[in-house]
C-alpha cells in the first residue's frame, strides 16, 4: 500500500510545467506568423526581441521574433562604427503566452562617451556613443576580400562572452580578427586586445533564433 503514494509522487516531479509562448520567426522579408509553441524546459521564458539596423544614418525596418528564451539571451546590446548601428533589444517574461508586444525601439540618446571611428581610411573622426554603448571598440572586417578597419562605440554585450551566446544563431558577415574592445574616451586609437570574439553585422533579411 506503500508503493502507490510513492509512484504518485515521482509522477508528479516528473510533469514539470513548461510555458506556452507565442513563435513567431521571421522570414526573409522581416514578416512572421505567430503561433503558439511548448517551450522545451521549465527553464525556458517567453521572450520578444528587436533587431534594428542603420546604415549612413537611415534606419531600416526592424526585424521582430518571439518564442521561448533562456535567461542569458534575456539582454540587450549595440554597436555603432558610425555609418553602421545594430541594437538588438529582448524582453522576456514568465507567465503563459505574456510575450505578446513588441519590443520598443532603442534608445538613441547620446551618453557622453566617445571614441574614435572610422571615414575611409581616416580613423581618427569622433563618434559620439548613444545609449548604453560604455566601450569602444576596433574590428577588421573582410569586405569583398579587402580587409577594413573600423572603429566606433559598442555595449557590454558586444565586448563579452555573452556575445556568442545571444547571437550564435544569426547568419550574416563575420569579422575574420573579432573584435578589441575598451572603456575610456578615445581608447580605440592604438588599442589592445581586451575581447577577442567573432561578431555578426546582421542583415535585416536574415532571422532571429533563441536557441
Amino acid at each position: 500500500m506503500f508503493f502507490f503514494p510513492l509512484i504518485v509522487g515521482i509522477w508528479n516531479l516528473q510533469k514539470v510545467h513548461t510555458l506556452q509562448c507565442l513563435e513567431c520567426t521571421p522570414d526573409t522579408f522581416g514578416s512572421c506568423t505567430e503561433t503558439t509553441k511548448e517551450c522545451p524546459s521549465q527553464y525556458h521564458q517567453c521572450a520578444s526581441a528587436r533587431l534594428v539596423m542603420f546604415l549612413e544614418g537611415t534606419k531600416f525596418p526592424g526585424i521582430d521574433a518571439k518564442s521561448c528564451a533562456l535567461a542569458e539571451v534575456c539582454v540587450d546590446g549595440s554597436f555603432n562604427f558610425g555609418a553602421t548601428k545594430g541594437v538588438y533589444k529582448t524582453k522576456c517574461c514568465s507567465g503563459e503566452l505574456c510575450n505578446n508586444y513588441t519590443v520598443s525601439d532603442s534608445d538613441s540618446t547620446p551618453n557622453g562617451k566617445k571614441c574614435f571611428s572610422c571615414v575611409g581610411q581616416d580613423c581618427n573622426r569622433t563618434l559620439n556613443c548613444e545609449g548604453n554603448e560604455d566601450h569602444c571598440i576596433k574590428a577588421t572586417m573582410n569586405v569583398g576580400g579587402n580587409s577594413q578597419t573600423m572603429k566606433g562605440c559598442a555595449s557590454e554585450l558586444v565586448c563579452s562572452d555573452k556575445l556568442s551566446t545571444v547571437l550564435n544563431q544569426f547568419k550574416g558577415l563575420e569579422l575574420n580578427s573579432g573584435i578589441e574592445c575598451c572603456q575610456g574616451d578615445y581608447c580605440n586609437s592604438a588599442i589592445k586586445t581586451s575581447a577577442s570574439l567573432p561578431l555578426l553585422l546582421v542583415p535585416l533579411s536574415y532571422v532571429v533564433w533563441f536557441y
